[in-house]
This record gives structure tokens, C-alpha cells and sequence, in this order.
């Protein structure tokens, strides 16, 4: 990454930067927030105070988010051994191209700081207290990526609601990505009725917010059995190109195969 210094104003060659070296890293989606959107509520509940970026980390101006897909045919054979396995890498590359961008600014000049895909110990942790002290899903929607769907989280173009997220914090001020518009859910209600424990409402969001317990005690007895995470309702949500890509999935080869899958590898 080139490093320019400090700058006074918008840093359009250091996002350039930035955004080299998410294709480098063969990161497919990257969106820049300016901090000052988590003090613009937009709708209710809203993200209280300590959990903004200049609450996380003083003086953060931008916040980068990044995100990797998970592939849709793996997605769709969860809970399985398969999806825990490829969660467990998309995981673990997040925090290390986070940590690369972050150290990549900081060599420039710009303080910064990665912050993990989860904010949480484990998911006994979450069973107790069922939020992490950041949130990826709203930083993602504040930088532009996608809009929120019926089941909490957010839906990107390109592959739905089957992305996972982590962010940067930067003093840095860098020229923002907008908010998209679109309204990417159909109201489908698909996730609704596939989620096992019945942890979302029908609705619109935000009135269809997550039963975050209900969410986190399925995920416990997953855990038990080496195949967490749940993976339900974004692996039957219709929105994303993915879909163009893999097929709709609903033949009999594909439920086969996904019995298949499931039969193995888990307690």
C-alpha cells in the first residue's frame, strides 16, 4: 500500500490503496463508512453509542468493511460438517485481511485497527449476553453493501444474505460509499418459516428482529454436535447472484446430495 501521510480532507489515492489491496487479497466486496453515519438513526432500535466506531476506537473517521461469501451448494447442505468448516475459513481469512489492511494504514500514518468477524468468546458467551460489542451487519449497510432482510441480516447482490463480514477502523478520512437504496429483501418469508426454533417474526424489518436466545441456544446444540453454525435462513433466501451461478438447488441430485452430506461427519 502506498503510504501518503496524513492529509487534511477526503483521501481518494488512499482508498485506491485500500481498494488494491482487497483485490490482491481477492476480497470480492469492500464498502467505506464515514463514522459519522452511527450518529444519523435511520431506524429503530438503533446502534447505542458504545457500540459506534469512534465509541470502539477514538478518533476513527472511516470504517472499512470487507466480506467474503460462503458458497451457496455448502450453505445449503447445513447443518453439516461441510458449512462448519467452510464458516470456520471464511472466518479466519477475514480476521487476517482485516489485520493486513489495518497494518497496511498504519505503515502509511493512519491509526487503525481490525476488528474480529465476532465480538464474542463463544456462543455460551452469547447464550448469556447475545450481542457482540461490535456490529458488522450495520457497518456493512452503513458502507453501502446491502440492505437488511427479514432475518437481521444484511443482503448484497452478488450473494445474498451468505456473506460474512469483518471491519477496519481508521482515523483516515476517505471518500464514502453511499447507501444503497434498493431494498433487496422480497418479503418472501422463506427464512421465517425455515428457521427451526421460530426465532424471527413475520414482518418488515425492523419489526422482524431475531430472537437472538432462541438463535444462539440452536447454535449451542449444533455446537455440541460439530456442525454449527444453523445457516437455515440464508441458505433457502432467493436474493443473490450466486443463484445464477449454482442453480436454484431444489432438484433431486441436490437434495441427494445434501442428505448425503449430512449423514456424515457430525455427533
Amino acid at each position: 500500500m502506498a503510504a501518503p501521510g496524513h492529509t487534511s480532507g477526503m483521501d481518494g489515492a488512499l482508498r485506491e490503496s485500500v481498494e488494491a489491496h482487497c483485490r490482491r487479497l481477492e476480497v470480492p466486496l469492500v464498502g467505506f463508512a464515514p463514522a459519522s453515519r452511527w450518529d444519523e438513526p435511520r431506524f429503530e432500535p438503533w446502534v447505542p453509542e458504545p457500540f459506534r466506531p469512534a465509541a470502539v476506537m477514538p478518533g476513527t473517521r472511516t470504517v472499512i468493511v470487507i466480506g467474503l461469501p460462503v458458497f451457496l451448494p455448502v450453505v445449503g447442505s447445513a447443518p453439516s460438517i461441510w458449512y462448519h468448516e467452510l464458516y470456520r475459513t471464511t472466518n479466519e481469512l477475514l480476521d487476517q485481511h482485516a489485520y493486513r489492511i489495518a497494518a497496511a494504514l498504519n505503515a502509511a500514518g493512519h491509526p487503525s485497527v481490525p476488528v474480529p468477524r465476532d465480538g464474542y468468546g463463544s456462543i455460551r458467551v452469547l447464550l448469556e449476553k447475545p450481542v457482540a460489542f461490535f456490529s458488522h451487519r450495520h457497518a456493512a449497510y452503513l458502507a453501502g453493501l446491502g440492505s437488511f432482510g427479514v432475518n437481521n441480516v444484511i443482503l448484497t447482490r452478488a450473494y445474498g444474505p451468505r456473506v460474512r463480514f469483518a471491519s477496519v477502523l481508521t482515523a483516515a478520512e476517505l471518500p464514502p460509499d453511499p447507501l444503497l437504496e434498493e431494498d433487496l429483501c422480497t418479503r418472501c418469508m422463506l427464512c421465517v418459516e425455515e428457521c427451526p426454533v421460530g426465532a424471527l417474526e413475520p414482518g418488515d424489518y425492523p419489526g422482524s428482529l431475531t430472537d437472538k436466545r432462541a438463535c444462539a441456544g440452536r447454535a449451542a446444540e449444533l455446537v455440541g454436535r460439530h456442525v454449527s453454525p444453523c445457516g437455515r435462513c440464508i441458505a433457502v433466501c432467493p436474493v443473490g447472484e450466486d443463484r445464477r451461478l449454482f442453480g436454484d438447488g431444489d432438484g433431486d441430485a441436490a437434495r441427494s446430495a445434501r442428505a448425503h452430506v449430512r449423514s456424515y461427519g457430525g455427533g
